[in-house]
């Protein structure tokens, strides 16, 4: 039984997303599962690049990717499904934070969509095969 679901969205293509969320909410609905949704930033604060912004920049960065998740999920689910939603910004490597949210949120399932591949990626984006490859809990790749 799914009694958690992890669903990894870019708050940078909510057009492309929409079927990705909407397949996480009808998962979530037939399995009577909590849905959680996670987007994730880049770090620059710890990188060369970090030293050209101001301190305060990551604070801006989160609370406007806080803003732009709860506006893609509520456009895509609807309002009374978004406020059901657990909304969650990692900040880091795209993969790595979608896998440790998975494993602190006890999710029992991931779904994540796949961009239309480069011939470099093969069958899936860099993100979403590393996700595949390393979940210690089954994926569902929306395309």
């Amino acid at each position: 039984m799914i009694k958690t679901i992890l669903c990894a969205v870019d708050i940078n293509r909510p057009g492309a997303e929409t079927k990705v969320l909407q397949t996480a909410q009808r998962l979530a609905e037939a399995e009577g599962a909590q849905l959680d949704v996670i987007t994730v930033i880049p770090d620059f604060g710890m990188s060369v690049v970090g030293g050209f912004f101001k301190e305060s920049h990551q604070k801006t960065a989160l609370s406007h990717a806080r803003e732009l998740l709860a506006k893609m999920v509520g456009e895509a689910l609807g309002e009374d499904a978004n406020k059901a939603v657990r909304h969650v910004v990692g900040v880091g490597n795209a993969y790595h934070e979608i896998l440790e949210m998975a494993e602190k949120d006890g999710a029992d399932l991931i779904v994540l969509g796949a961009h239309r591949p480069d011939l470099k990626d093969y069958l899936l984006g860099p993100n979403a095969a590393r996700v595949v490859r390393h979940a210690k809990i089954s994926v569902y790749v929306v395309r």
